[in-house]
């Protein structure tokens, strides 16, 4: 049986989402609304699905799932109405701009009985995977340290060519809340839980409400520590590195693959010889490679049709969000701050 999916949003995200999911076999784009009306053509036609001018024509298409791309400060809202259609959501990062909104999107879900599910396409990408499960097994030892740096470009026009980019509003937040967050919820995947965190922001570099620039400290349940840097303000833009201390060695991640692993115990990944997935992310919002996203959504259409979790639920996609609510806590108040689930 076709899978029947409507886009919201008709910018870049969404194009990377029209790729990944037209690559699916099964699946057909029937609908997309977006709020510029000519972008919203221009991808309706490209997928051959129908440019719905409003939100009561969109959910008034025949539709199993939706995939929101919309701004940030939208998706909760949205959400909750494709689940009061009995629509399936799958929300691009964040599951929206505040823990409040992610739950009452999470209880709408729950309440009318569809999958919902965030697109951290990090959960999908095979080096990932293999190291989460060598972790969560104990093969690579015990989590001692990890150091992640977001040293990303976003020149001023990126902010200035968009209505919501860089606004408390629509965007929530900048470069930790916009940019940052696959990392911060990377780092949860394969640590867990955070304790307790201090975090300082500032906006160093461009003419926009929120921080372009943000650094932090975080302790985990399990006695981990971890530092984060994150910017958009890093000329010429540099690829998302983590480096993951155990008390067997240590493993460095470059962008979205295992680029290294110096560790007393065998760790062999084939993902540190083939390169990985080559999206252009540290210096243009153009995610040129979809594979990612499409392994996202395509575990998503099979949580639907097995009936199962998806590989990230709302609750797991909330996590990432609690953890970016108390990191701007720690830096407009100065202290270090308590994680509360």
């Amino acid at each position: 049986m076709s899978i029947r999916i409507g886009l919201l949003g008709a910018g870049s995200i969404s194009e990377t989402h029209a790729r990944a999911a037209g690559a699916i076999e099964g699946v057909e784009i029937v609908a997309v609304h977006g709020g510029n009306a000519e972008r919203t053509a221009r991808l309706a036609a490209a997928c051959g699905a129908s440019a719905c001018p409003d939100i009561k024509s969109f959910f008034a298409q025949p539709l199993d799932l939706v995939i929101i791309g919309s701004p940030s400060g939208l998706h909760a809202q949205q959400g909750i109405e494709a689940a009061a259609h009995g629509i399936h959501v799958l929300v691009e990062k964040p599951l929206d701009i505040s823990v409040a909104r992610a739950d009452a999107l999470i209880e709408a879900a729950r309440a009318a009985g569809v999958k919902l599910g965030v697109l951290f396409q990090d959960r999908g990408q095979p080096s990932f995977v293999r190291l989460r499960s060598a972790l969560s097994e104990g093969r690579l030892g015990r989590p001692l340290l990890a150091s992640a740096r977001v040293k990303w470009f976003r020149p001023p026009e990126y902010y200035r060519a968009s209505r919501w980019r860089g606004t408390w509003a629509l965007d929530g937040g900048g470069a930790l809340m916009n940019q940052g967050i696959h990392t911060v919820d990377l780092l949860l995947w394969l640590l867990g839980p955070v304790r307790r965190l201090s975090a300082r922001t500032a906006t160093l570099r461009h003419d926009i409400e929120v921080e372009d620039t943000a650094v932090a400290w975080l302790e985990f349940e399990n006695g981990a520590v971890a530092t984060l840097e994150a910017t958009t303000a890093a000329y010429p833009g540099y690829p998302r590195r983590v480096e993951l201390t155990t008390d067997e060695g240590t493993l460095v991640l470059e962008h979205d693959r295992v680029l290294a692993a110096d560790t007393r115990l065998p760790y062999d990944d084939p993902g540190m010889a083939d390169g990985g997935d080559s999206n252009a992310s540290a210096s243009s919002p153009i995610v040129s490679d979809a594979r990612s996203h499409q392994r996202v959504i395509e575990d998503f259409i099979d949580a639907i049709r097995s009936d199962r979790r998806p590989c990230c639920t709302g609750e797991e996609g909330r996590r990432s969000l609690v953890v970016a609510e108390a990191l701007y806590e720690s830096s407009r108040t100065g202290r270090v701050v308590e994680v509360r689930a």
